[in-house]
């Protein structure tokens, strides 16, 4: 029962399992994952097993390669450029947030200073991993509080190295605080020299031998190697891995070779990422979870109240109320190292593994809360203020007899070029924000929502269109829009762009007025051109 091999197996099944149920409700595979350790550890009863040391191990490496494609994304020119969010906001956020919550654990819960310190320190840092992909995802990092949560992660990130420097002080009882921080200096330069010179020209030899070599397989395994050899390196030197595998990407984010590493490990980072929630859940009593789910839930509101309430006030200075209030949303969770500095904290013992465990289940039940939050985060800033980006809120629109274009890629945008030369009065609506704020840019009347909603359809007057024009993708969304506009009007003129005569079938069921091929019209010009 003990067998890695056994543990392993079943996890994956199970986890396979859940993450098809959490998908159907769009709820994030951390949730899966975490869920997976903490029934594997209760029913089979593998906490504490010594097995689990190899995959917490391989779960370590996950967040290595989390700091790594952060690290990627780091460039010196881009922290230039971001240099006033990054180190004023993201600095002052951590501080303050700090400062707070050890107050509020020293004085009000009586909680030992140095405990109180650690605690202090890791809720004040937020989930890179959950938030940033979200972010990435919705389009809403190239809006203004997008832009500025991204940065109030990025020093949380790099805070996290100084914070676990703190920790190995605090656990090393035999050193003053003069010889850490001698001690801490001096391999700290060594390492940051070794890595930007003598480093920088091994890495820039490794990826341009193995990329000149065209063969996948050796340009993924040197930068496996980078990042291993970097992460062991900086271990070796008293730091963490994650310290080197951070140097090693912001080295390749100087790089022409920076897009396609992070697109070739971004898989093998899910995977790992995947097997330290895991490990993360296996830590977890269910037990004492279920018996103290008072205690957990009111500390958890609180400290998600304490960082909202900063983060909006901070953010307020320079933002409007809606910028502020959504970044408070995004960022008010505990984040994924905050299990990095509570294991630590655990296995130097400078922790007790009562206050531990409590401090891990709300950082899990954060965790499991925040892809809620962060996909609903218009509609819980509507709360407050109602304002353009909110999806789906549109107003009445005063045309009539006008073309509706859905979606803006580059289909959309050639459409829209061309609908303005003929002098065509148009509108577009969209689910990308950042398509939205580009078609905005350009002078055209474009909204942000979905054009399956009804209150969509009433307010960009469909029943007096001319003309809906669907550039969507996918299928799916194309069986969606056209069924709910012909549902709402079923005289309306579609005219829907697809890519294989599959695509037509699956849209045979509605009455779609035309279909443009996208692959057969454009052979039919390019014969048309070659015949001039």
């Amino acid at each position: 029962m003990d067998s890695i091999l056994f543990i392993i197996t079943i996890s994956l099944a199970l986890a396979s399992v859940i993450n098809i149920v959490l998908t159907k409700f769009s709820i994030s595979h951390i949730i899966g994952y975490i869920l997976t350790g903490t029934i594997v550890s209760t029913v089979f009863d593998f906490n504490g097993s010594e097995s689990l040391h190899s995959l917490e191990l391989i779960g370590e490496f996950g967040i290595v390669f989390l700091m790594f494609t952060i690290g990627l994304e780091m460039s010196f020119a881009k922290l230039g450029k971001m240099k006033e969010l990054i180190f004023f906001n993201g600095f002052i956020q951590v501080v303050i947030s700090s400062l707070v919550i050890f107050i509020g654990a020293f004085y009000l819960f009586n909680i030992d200073a140095t405990s109180s310190l650690i605690i202090a320190l890791a809720f004040s840092l937020s989930s890179t991993a959950i938030v940033l992909p979200y972010l990435k995802k919705s389009k809403d990092i190239v809006t203004p509080y997008g832009k500025k949560s991204v940065a109030i992660l990025v020093f949380q990130d790099l805070a996290v190295i100084p914070i676990l420097l703190l920790m190995s002080f605090l656990s090393n009882n035999e050193l003053s605080l003069t010889d850490i921080l001698l001690k801490t200096f001096l391999y700290a330069s060594a390492i940051i020299i070794f890595m930007f010179t003598i480093g920088k020209k091994i890495i820039a030899w490794l990826l341009h031998f193995s990329s000149n070599a065209r063969m996948e397989e050796l340009f993924l395994s040197s930068v496996f190697t980078i990042v291993l050899g970097a992460s062991f390196i900086a271990h070796e030197m008293g730091f963490t891995y994650s310290l080197g595998a951070f140097i090693a990407g912001m080295i390749i984010a100087e790089t022409k070779f920076h897009i396609k590493v992070e697109s070739d490990i971004s898989s093998y980072k899910d995977l790992l990422l995947g097997a330290f929630f895991y490990s993360i859940g296996t830590k977890i009593d269910a037990f004492y979870f279920i018996s103290h789910l008072h205690w957990v839930l009111s500390i958890l509101v609180l400290v998600m109240a304490i960082k909202a309430i900063i983060i909006y006030f901070l953010m307020r200075k320079k933002s409007d109320k809606s910028e502020s209030i959504k970044s408070a949303v995004a960022l008010c969770q505990v984040g994924e190292f905050s299990f990095a500095i509570f294991a630590f904290a655990l296995n130097q013992n400078i922790l007790s593994e009562q206050l531990g465990s409590f401090l891990i289940l709300i950082t899990v039940l954060s965790m499991i809360l925040t892809p809620f939050m962060v996909s609903n985060i218009y509609k819980l800033a509507s709360l407050f203020v109602v304002e353009f980006f909110e999806a789906d809120k549109i107003t009445t629109v005063t045309v009539t007899n006008h073309t509706i274009v859905c979606g803006f890629d580059i289909l959309g945008r050639i459409v829209a070029k061309e609908l303005t030369n003929e002098g065509v009065n148009f509108l577009i609506i969209s689910d990308n924000l950042h398509h939205v704020l580009l078609a905005r840019k350009r002078g055209y009347d474009a909204y942000f929502g979905h054009l399956d909603k009804v209150p969509v359809l009433e307010s960009l007057k469909v029943e007096q269109t001319s003309s809906i024009i669907i550039t969507v993708n996918t299928l799916k969304n194309k069986q969606i829009i056209c069924e709910a506009v012909l549902g709402y009007y079923p005289n309306a003129n579609l005219i829907v762009k697809i890519n294989t005569l599959e695509e037509k079938s699956g849209l045979s069921d509605f009455n779609i007025n035309s279909f443009v091929h996208a692959q057969h019209e454009t052979a039919i010009l390019l014969v048309k051109q070659s015949m001039l």
